[in-house]
């Protein structure tokens, strides 16, 4: 597909260029920062990637509007992505801006999606809630609520190599599938143009780390994927809603139990940083990484950490690719991969890792 590749060389080259000339821009890109608990990395690295993301998209959509068959919901998408791209981007530069800030243009994208695109979560076939999401002021905050949710979801998993932006391609592919499933060309079209971007940042990012997303690049692919898993619901009556969470069930289900662990069994502020989210446990006490030279090691303990979220992130998505008709198997999935999280979080958390965890040791 020309959009894919396009967006997949346009990433690459700006990602490569970004590292080649790193000593011109390293005193405002890079993270010098490397002592907060979220921090796993060894040396300042550039936090800038999702600059090759934006301009990948932006060159592949520019070229696909002659053929596209509907140009201005496309221009309107790159439109809308722009205030959550522009303030992680602003963070990455000056290292300033507050999550507070950052949410709150998170939501401006959210709510200009929900303007421009249709992109509204209309129903969750659920009920009791299903008549509470039909007033039209509850059905823009959630949805809003939902697209800010995810965008942070992505920049609360992005830090270890290739983790974020490997799930993202795992749930754009399946985004894809079920838009080939009911013809709609289009969206399957902008699923492949982001797996083209995050591809050609993935090729620097994973296994050495030499760059990474940072908040734009988190942002920007989170919005992408919100919007995409919104629409192929909104504009498709037979997807369930609950697609939609499933094709994403890992970055939420982080984030949720990130905020329930922090806010209400530890009492503390989800925003700050957090040293103990799965992948960090799975680092940490999994792969024994203080004992490893992440320099010298191919595949360092920072490394081998992702393919073990990968292959977790994959189980929803495989789920929500065979049951994407059916809310009621979609929900039982969702409860099932919900309590597995639990299970396994719990298990490491009080050093009974189950051994075939050790598989990549």
């Amino acid at each position: 597909m020309p959009g894919l590749l396009i967006a997949f060389i346009t990433s690459l080259i700006c990602t490569l260029l970004i590292i080649r000339y790193e000593y011109l821009h390293a005193h405002l890109s890079s993270d010098a920062d490397l002592s907060g608990p979220q921090k796993f990395h060894t040396r300042a690295v550039p936090r800038i990637g999702g600059l090759g993301i934006a301009l990948g998209i932006l060159t592949a959509t520019l070229y696909r509007l002659q053929s596209s068959p509907n140009p201005s919901l496309e221009l309107a998408l790159l439109a809308c992505a722009l205030p959550a791209f522009g303030v992680g981007l602003a963070e990455d530069l000056t290292k300033k801006v507050g999550v507070k800030t950052r949410l709150f243009f998170t939501g401006i994208s959210g709510a200009m999606a929900v303007y421009f695109l249709g992109a509204i979560i209309t129903k969750l076939d659920t009920p009791g809630l299903d008549l509470l999401i039909a007033l039209p002021l509850v059905s823009v905050l959630f949805t809003i609520f939902c697209v800010m949710g995810l965008a942070n979801a992505y920049n609360i998993i992005d830090g270890f190599h290739g983790l974020a932006s490997m799930v993202a391609m795992i749930s754009l592919i399946a985004i894809a599938y079920v838009n080939f499933l009911v013809g709609d060309v289009l969206f399957f079209s902008l699923s492949f143009v982001m797996i083209g971007a995050c591809l050609g940042f993935f090729v620097r990012n994973y296994p050495r780390g030499l760059i990474f997303l940072g908040d734009g690049g988190s942002y920007l692919i989170g919005f992408w994927i919100a919007i995409l898993s919104i629409l192929v619901v909104a504009r498709h009556p037979n997807v369930s809603p609950w697609f939609a969470l499933l094709v994403n069930a890992y970055p939420i289900f982080e984030t949720l139990f990130t905020i329930y662990r922090r806010k209400l069994h530890q009492n503390k502020s989800p925003g700050q940083p957090d040293g103990i989210h799965f992948h960090s446990l799975l680092y940490r006490r999994v792969l024994k990484a203080k004992d490893i030279n992440l320099e010298k090691k191919f595949l360092s303990a920072n490394a081998k950490t992702s393919p073990y979220l990968w292959l977790l992130s994959g189980l929803p998505v495989i789920a929500s690719i065979l049951c994407w008709e059916s809310s009621i198997k979609l929900m039982i999935c969702a409860a099932l991969f919900a309590m597995f999280y639990v299970w396994l979080y719990r298990r490491i958390v009080h050093f009974k890792t189950p051994r075939w965890l050790h598989i990549l040791y």
